[in-house]
């Protein structure tokens, strides 16, 4: 399962998310969007699990905390809507 991850702190990591979730289950990857001119994090980022309950329970438990005093917004990813 694909899952969204927001306000993210300009700081934090890949290895920094994969931490967090890691305590869920496993995760096959992460991923920070940044800025493609400055290379600076966008405050958020996606993870991916590959169990669909580890993942369920993550985004329950997680959506709310704070992480580096920030409170994440962690939910299901919705697949991006094209306008053809």
């Amino acid at each position: 399962m694909n899952i969204y991850v927001g306000n993210l702190d300009f700081k934090v990591e890949e290895n920094d998310l994969q931490k967090v979730f890691e305590e869920y289950g496993s995760v096959s990857s992460t991923k920070i969007i940044t800025d493609k001119f400055t290379g600076r994090s966008k405050g958020f980022g996606f993870v991916e699990m590959d169990d669909k309950d580890s993942a369920n329970k993550a985004i329950s438990e997680l959506n709310g905390s704070q992480l580096e005093d920030r409170d994440m917004v962690v939910n299901e990813a919705k697949p991006r809507k094209t306008n053809y």
